[in-house]
């Protein structure tokens, strides 16, 4: 067990929050994270490339003129790829780039990408706190005196900062997830980590040895 410093919206320590090691400060695997990130991106793949080949292409099928005679090189077919508005070969079908990976092995990854945060400083720990009104304003300022200024991941529970996830969601370098949804290519492209307090322990319980 390992205890995180917990912040208030003025960027001050109010407390500490005592947080499993096996999630927050575990051994980083990069072999791990490059792994669950081309895994990420080859579930987006759309996979939607296609070409005809030569029995899908319009055209008749009867020889275009006689083997011998003509002066002219043998032909088949017009629907040949070696002529224009042939056939292609080997081109692109539909696919799904999808593949397998171990569920261990995601779980892993994602301990080791909010380690690595956590090792860098880069993790914050924020008290909940509430918003009266979605005011874009008012969140961008609080994100201005915790240093926030690149890229930031926020992770909250959409139902209980359902406001703040409304006012916060219009800021360019803020993207907001829900803690169930936490992954790994997400943290890797955001500088900043920042969990609400209530969150983290539904992170550690999801994740923990």
């Amino acid at each position: 067990m390992i205890n995180l410093d917990i912040l208030n919206i003025e960027n001050e320590k109010v407390n500490q929050i005592e947080v499993d090691s096996s999630v927050f400060d575990t051994e980083i695997k990069d072999h791990l994270l490059y792994d669950v990130v081309r895994y990420q991106l080859n579930k987006k793949r759309k996979g939607t490339s296609s070409t005809k080949n030569r029995a899908a292409v319009a055209g008749s099928g009867i020889k275009p003129w006689r083997q011998k005679g003509t002066g002219r090189a043998r032909a088949g077919s017009r629907k040949s790829p070696l002529w224009v508005g042939g056939g292609i070969v080997f081109g692109p079908h539909p696919r799904s780039y999808e593949h397998k990976l171990n569920k261990k092995v995601l779980i892993d990854a994602l301990r080791s990408a909010i380690s690595m945060r956590k090792n860098e400083g880069n993790l914050l720990i924020l008290e909940d706190f509430s918003l009266e009104q979605p005011k874009t304003q008012e969140i961008a300022k609080i994100f201005k005196k915790l240093g926030i200024e690149g890229k930031c991941l926020m992770v909250v529970d959409k139902e209980e900062h359902a406001v703040i996830t409304l006012t916060a969601r219009n800021l360019s370098n803020i993207k907001i997830i829900d803690s169930a949804g936490l992954n790994v290519y997400d943290i890797l492209l955001h500088e900043k980590l920042l969990f609400f307090r209530s969150v983290v322990k539904k992170v550690e319980e999801r994740l923990k040895r």
